[in-house]
């Protein structure tokens, strides 16, 4: 099971990244951050099956973190940690996904146990999943059938476009998010299909009528609405890598997922709908494609040059920066005018890492050069390389090569790579 730890008190972090076993535990900590803002990007990027967060922190505090996390990522095993004034506050945080609360300071015994507990809660709900969707659909009768046939008049070849306002009436009077401003459609197919449409229809119950499926032959269509194009594009990509992440922890295969573009007419849906069907296709047709994921503004572009050159732009940007220990997803995402859950997704699909994993190779590409060609102290090389905490520093050295600073200094000191 992985970890991620969101703590502004570097000795909090610090203490639990040092004192608790995870060599011996079937826990591994994949990263940390000081505030709920750094988090979530590294979060989403990460994928961890557990968040142990703190409430009280700067700019984004435990409570709003909490509150995406539920909405967005809701696998994720959430634990909170609290100082002893605050644990009726913590109790609250319970109706946002909290599975469990730990009063500080927290022991490592103690800890292990909190662990266990969300881990055997964690592994019960996968189990259970297909049970438990099958089980509501059931209790639900009828009206959730006729729900999903609405959302699927809107992608039928036979349909008649000036028929989609209506059709959106109705699904708005059985709580979809609709009418909107703006829409766009996902098409996903995956294997086995009875059990990831049991998936999807999950993760949709969670959107607040955002997200409306549509079972297929081959898996499942979806129509998403937003408030603008820049939310609806980061809701789009956002809950399709939820989507193929949640599959895969099933043991789902052959997914595949296609965006279509974003439309300002109920309309234009079928159109949406059609260019997503597309890209679909042609993921599984090209069995060689690195993408699991991929939209219309990846496919619309006169030549295939311009991924790789967002890529090349990507990266040109993190060498230039990488030494800022607060460069975030965000940032990047920015510069090279994506959203947030659109360039992640690009990023890693395309490059075969993750934007942390990568983030990660040029700090230590860099404090590898000055172990090796410099006197400096540990310390002294840890913030030039990007990292405010040196003990962190040491850590994530230690775990991406197998040595301390110290040792790898002695050990290629006046050596090239």
């Amino acid at each position: 099971m992985k970890v991620f730890l969101v703590d502004d008190e570097i000795v909090v972090r610090e203490g639990i990244r040092e004192s608790f076993p995870w060599d011996e535990t079937p826990y591994v900590l994949v990263g940390e951050a000081p505030d709920g803002e750094m988090a979530l990007p590294m979060i989403r990027d990460t994928n961890p099956d557990i968040v142990i967060t703190d409430i009280r922190m700067p700019f984004m505090d435990g409570i709003e973190l909490c509150r995406i996390m539920h909405a967005q990522m809701p696998w994720i095993g959430i634990i909170v940690l609290s100082g002893y004034d605050e644990f009726e506050y913590a109790r609250q945080c319970i109706q946002s996904g909290v599975r469990e609360y730990m009063l500080k300071p927290v022991n490592a015994g103690a800890l292990k146990e909190v662990l266990d507990k969300v881990s055997a809660q964690l592994k019960a709900e996968r189990n259970t999943l297909e049970h438990a969707a099958s089980l509501r659909a059931r209790m639900e009768g009828g009206g959730k059938l006729v729900k999903e046939k609405l959302v699927g008049s809107l992608f039928n070849n036979e349909a008649k476009e000036e028929d989609a306002p209506e059709v959106l009436r109705q699904l708005s009077t059985m709580g979809g998010a609709v009418p909107a401003p703006f829409y766009t459609v996902i098409d996903a197919a995956f294997s086995p299909v009875s059990e990831g449409q049991a998936v999807a229809s999950e993760l949709s119950d969670g959107t607040g009528g955002a997200v409306l499926p549509s079972p297929g032959r081959v898996g499942t269509r979806f129509l998403i609405s937003g408030e603008n194009p820049e939310d609806l594009e980061e809701r789009a990509y956002a809950f399709a890598t939820t989507l193929v992440r949640e599959l895969e922890h099933t043991g789902a295969t052959e997914i595949r997922a296609g965006i279509g573009e974003i439309v300002g007419k109920p309309e234009e849906i079928f159109k949406s709908f059609k260019t997503a069907r597309h890209i679909r296709h042609l993921l599984v047709e090209r069995t060689d494609e690195k993408s699991i994921i991929l939209g219309a503004r990846e496919m619309g572009e006169p030549t295939d040059e311009k991924t790789p050159s967002v890529i090349s732009e990507a990266k040109l940007y993190m060498s230039l920066h990488f030494t800022n220990p607060n460069l975030m997803l965000q940032d990047v995402a920015k510069a090279v005018s994506m959203s947030a859950s659109r360039f992640s997704t690009v990023f890693s699909q395309q490059t075969g890492q993750t934007f942390t994993e990568y983030l990660i190779y040029l700090r230590l590409n860099k404090a590898k050069e000055l172990l090796r060609t410099t006197s400096e102290r540990s310390s002294q090389i840890s913030r030039e390389a990007g990292y405010n905490d040196s003990h962190y520093f040491s850590y994530i050295f230690k775990k991406n090569t197998g040595m301390t600073p110290s040792e790898y200094r002695a050990q290629y000191q006046n050596q090239p790579e």
